[in-house]
């Protein structure tokens, strides 16, 4: 397995699909790397030469913000909303759905499981 990025790519799949395993680079980018390093797309990872490796590590490394420095800056991004308390802080600070989503029915990604309230009895079931 080629290591880019400290990431271990996959070596049985093409160059373009294994480039998406790094946090960061997409469908978009990773066919711009190929294209711009020129090498073909569905050449699969296993058959890269070193010098490609190295080129793609640094061609990412130079003018891409990936990995760890790429969830650093979005923790960073969240933690300024959360602190100047603009409705898209208070949205992630209580974990709800931050871009404009419904609630009342759905969004239990983001508010977990449901917590049953119980309900209300009828008169006759009080007798």
């Amino acid at each position: 397995m080629p290591r880019v990025a400290g990431v271990d790519i996959p070596n049985d799949k093409p160059t373009w699909v294994s480039l998406q395993y790094i946090y960061g680079v997409g469908l978009k980018t990773a066919k711009e790397i190929c294209e711009r390093l020129e090498i073909e797309e569905n050449v699969r990872a296993k058959d890269l030469a070193e010098d490609q490796v190295s080129r793609i590590s640094n061609l990412l490394s130079d003018e891409y913000v990936i990995e760890g420095q790429l969830r650093r800056q979005v923790q960073q991004n969240i933690v300024r909303l959360r602190d100047i308390g603009c409705y898209r802080g208070l949205r992630h600070r209580r974990g709800l759905p931050v871009h404009g989503q419904r609630t009342k029915t759905n969004a239990r990604t983001r508010k977990g499981p449901r917590k049953t309230v119980a309900g209300k009895r009828s008169v006759k079931e009080m007798r």
